[in-house]
């Protein structure tokens, strides 16, 4: 009876299937099937596209707010205070030398970053200085912003003397008492004072009156550290642009190094990605005036530090978009250097960065041909073949002995945007 049932039920699906096959016109034709099975993208093939898709409107998206955040700044008020100053007043000349953090133990007097910078070759410098914008204006510091705002209220002060803003007298003594502690702060805890700062409304004001350039590299540290903790990204991005990065490039020019303590501040200062950018990296940068040792200082840092992929993203798109400055080159490999999944559109910006040198005739420094080799050896599959032949059309007109071999051979061992490994590897056995 099983058998019985068994060739019952064989004969019937058999047939019905037979059946249908004809109805839709592909029965004995599994060469339409396959053919058309072929044609479907696999299941990675889609999922790789849509991810590319969205991280390009990420990306995107990211810049826009950016840009967005650096237009408003000037304009826009800052957050809401959660402490008034009359309700901070008496809190601070209460406990000005109190504070809940652990001590610190500093950082010694004897240590600096020698082993980052210590073999940057002077003709390197000179050649990347001739690059540099000659008549660009120098970077401000929150001193310089918040003495114009009291000037352009009280035509009255005197260009000599440092103004004080209008705040209560309780509240102006005990920051500047603040201001001279931090002048020789080593070790120990900071003041409860310093630490409302981020909490108030007038934040900048207040901490005008601590004068910041005064601060000791430890101190700096420290407010490093508090501002980084306690402010959000809009905020701490003004406070690594105005106090942090006039600092550090003060402390390079003068000392041809970095001292410790600064350079941890700049660590620091990284746990906020999009405020590092927009506070330093991306300020430096459209200087003009960036030279190589804060190049190859700032640098190490974003070598060392795990950045998320969007933020750096972003940064090398601003950059590769920016007027040229030599030092811009260096920043452009590091990230390249990172060996992100970079979206198409980030690379066709990096591709526009190097093609509008096509026409110019300066001798570009090795730096620039090196990060141009390092492009094309970390993204030469993503290229496309009209990418590829404006590059070789560059290479014959921008030419390094010894670099621009290399990028050429890198792009003759490549394969173009959108083709398959398989594919690549049939066309070089036919061209054999």
């Amino acid at each position: 009876m099983a058998k019985k049932r068994k060739e019952r039920g064989g004969d019937g699906e058999g047939s019905s299937i037979s059946k249908r096959k004809e109805r839709i016109g592909i029965a004995d034709k599994p060469e339409f099937i396959s053919r058309n099975r072929a044609r479907l993208p696999k299941k990675h093939q889609q999922d790789e596209e849509y991810v590319a898709t969205k991280l390009s409107q990420k990306i995107l998206k990211e810049a826009r707010k950016q840009q967005k955040e650096i237009e408003d700044d000037e304009e826009s008020e800052l957050a809401k205070t959660q402490l008034s100053f009359s309700d901070a007043a008496a809190e601070i000349r209460n406990n000005l030398s109190e504070s809940d953090d652990e001590d610190f133990g500093g950082f010694s007097e004897t240590q600096s970053r020698y082993e980052d910078y210590e073999e940057i070759n002077e003709e390197d410098e000179r050649v990347l200085e001739a690059f540099m914008s000659k008549d660009a204006p120098p970077l401000r510091t929150l001193a310089d912003i918040i003495i114009a705002k009291i000037r352009e209220k009280d035509a009255q002060v005197a260009q000599e003397e440092r103004p004080l803003p209008a705040l209560d007298s309780a509240v102006i003594d005990v920051y500047k008492g603040v201001g001279k502690l931090l002048t020789r702060f080593t070790t120990g805890k900071m003041p409860k004072a310093f630490k409302v700062i981020p909490s108030l409304s007038l934040w900048e004001d207040v901490l005008y009156l601590t004068e910041p350039e005064k601060w000791s590299p430890n101190g700096m540290f420290q407010a490093t550290r508090i501002f980084s903790s306690n402010l959000p990204p809009k905020k701490a991005r003004r406070f690594y642009n105005l106090v942090l990065l006039p600092r550090v490039r003060e402390d390079i020019k003068k000392n041809k190094r970095l001292h410790f303590a600064l350079y941890q501040a700049l660590k620091k200062s990284l746990y906020k990605p999009s405020a590092f950018f927009m506070g330093i990296l991306l300020p430096l940068c459209q200087s003009g005036t960036c030279s190589l040792r804060e190049a190859v200082v700032i640098g190490s840092i974003i070598q060392k530090v795990s950045i998320p992929p969007l933020h750096s993203s972003v940064a090398l798109m601003k950059i590769a978009e920016m007027d040229y400055c030599g030092t811009n080159s260096y920043f452009i490999k590091l990230f390249l250097d990172k060996k992100y999944a970079l979206p198409y559109r980030v690379i066709d910006a990096v591709t526009a960065h190097f093609m509008r040198f096509m026409e110019d005739t300066r001798v570009m420094p090795v730096i620039w041909h090196l990060s141009l080799l390092s492009f094309v050896q970390r993204y030469k599959n993503e290229l496309t073949k009209e990418d590829k032949d404006n590059i070789d059309r560059l290479i014959q007109h921008q030419k390094h002995y010894k670099v621009t071999p290399e990028i050429k051979r890198e792009l003759r061992s490549s394969r173009n945007r959108g083709e398959k490994e398989f594919d690549f590897m049939s066309i070089n056995i036919l061209i054999c």
